[in-house]
């Protein structure tokens, strides 16, 4: 991909959190799967922690030769639990603050420091500019995951409104989804209680 493409991306990657969030309840945006992963509200916190992870590894590429870059771990590290405990209105903030900053400091990078290298223990050494794409892929997935939890929280609430099929409501309480879309991306999801990027 090209550096503008990149930096658009960069740019514009969060534009439709507003329309992703729209009229969503805390307690929807807080509720976590049947089987227990992540809640929107977690998925966020998790990104704007990413974001600042991002930028050291950024300066750890630019500063260094070859640096062996450890893999991140939510669970093990003690600057996550600040933004888990902040309002989802106060992450998204955070967030956007740290994505300008991160935006700012790629503005400045030149095609030499794009392709500088950071070492993954998985994936090997890449080109910073690998590294940035990387950071927008595990980004567009922890998006996606959110909305993937408001529609089962949705589904979950209506269910509950209802009242009218004990069989579909107990399939909610028990985290059964036989037959539905919801199953078959569930499947595909990993347990983010020990997800490392």
């Amino acid at each position: 991909m090209s550096r503008e493409s990149l930096l658009e991306r960069l740019e514009h990657g969060l534009d439709g959190l507003e329309t992703l969030l729209e009229g969503q309840r805390p307690d929807s945006l807080r509720r976590r799967s049947a089987e227990g992963k992540w809640s929107a509200h977690e998925n966020l916190a998790h990104l704007g922690r990413y974001h600042e992870v991002t930028l050291e590894r950024l300066d750890l590429i630019l500063a260094s030769t070859l640096p062996r870059i450890n893999r991140y771990s939510a669970e093990n590290d003690p600057e996550a639990a600040s933004w888990l405990s902040m309002p989802t209105g106060g992450v998204l903030g955070e967030m956007r603050e740290v994505r300008r900053v991160l935006f700012e400091r790629c503005l400045r990078l030149t095609t030499s420091d794009l392709e500088r290298q950071g070492v993954h223990p998985l994936y090997g050494s890449m080109a910073l500019r690998a590294w940035l794409e990387f950071f927008l892929v595990h980004e567009g997935h922890h998006l996606y995951l959110c909305l993937l939890r408001l529609g089962e929280a949705r589904a979950y609430e209506a269910a509950l409104s209802l009242k009218t099929d004990p069989e579909l409501e107990s399939g909610l309480d028990s985290g059964s989804e036989s037959g539905s879309e919801l199953e078959t991306e569930s499947a595909t999801e990993s347990s983010f209680s020990s997800a490392q990027t």
